[in-house]
């Protein structure tokens, strides 16, 4: 009887040792996708930019009336944002109250420099009269000046891509407006890259509205 058991013993040894292989061998994969996971996540790093709008040309200048010269200059200064916007990170709103950037979807070039661009191009378009620069140098004594602060510029957790802030227009130091702004644009889907869409309608949003108190300002 006992000789009888002993190959059902030892196949069950052989069982053993086979599931032990076996996890040992799963562990060792596991591992080896985490450490590849691990290796793709810096390697994929994204890099954004806004969408630039349309760009004035020689049409819509002569489709406002005016020839080479401009009935106004508009000086339009550096973009001042928060100090948790002045970083790579494209930011998110998790909550009510908590904020985060993502480590991996980054702006290509700095986020100031990026909206004061698209913002030129926008009011450029919508106010075909002027001369918008972004230079202080002008030998227009009547040139306007207009600053922005950004306070918010971030995806928010109800799926909305939001821009506020607030601006002023002055002109030879003497302030003609000023106002606060906030625009939201709805994600068309999930997705880094349809945030940064999304940011950029928001702040064409903002440009078109502010082009237009702009030139009920200015009269």
């Amino acid at each position: 009887m006992h000789k009888r058991n002993r190959p059902l013993c030892f196949l069950g040894n052989l069982e053993q040792e086979t599931l032990m292989t076996l996890v040992r061998l799963a562990t060792l994969l596991v591992g080896m996708l985490v450490l590849a996971g691990c290796a793709s996540s810096s390697a994929s790093r994204q890099h954004y930019t806004l969408a630039t709008g349309d760009i004035r040309t020689a049409e819509d200048t002569a489709a406002a009336g005016i020839g080479s010269d401009f009935a106004y200059t508009l000086v339009l200064e550096p973009i001042q944002l928060a100090n948790y916007l002045n970083h790579e990170g494209i930011a998110l709103q998790l909550d009510d109250i908590t904020m985060t950037r993502a480590n991996d979807h980054l702006w290509a070039e700095r986020l100031d420099r990026q909206l004061r661009h698209n913002l030129k191009l926008d009011l450029e378009r919508h106010l075909p009269d002027t001369r918008v620069i972004t230079t202080g140098s002008t030998l227009d004594k009547d040139a306007m000046t207009l600053s922005v602060d950004v306070e918010r510029f971030q995806g928010r957790y109800d799926g909305q891509a939001i821009a506020a802030g607030q601006w002023q227009l002055k002109r030879n130091n003497t302030l003609l407006g000023t106002a606060r702004f906030e625009t939201s644009s709805e994600l068309d889907s999930d997705g880094y890259p349809a945030l940064v869409r999304a940011l950029g309608r928001s702040w064409d949003e903002f440009a078109d509205q502010l082009a237009r108190q702009i030139h009920t300002l200015r009269r």
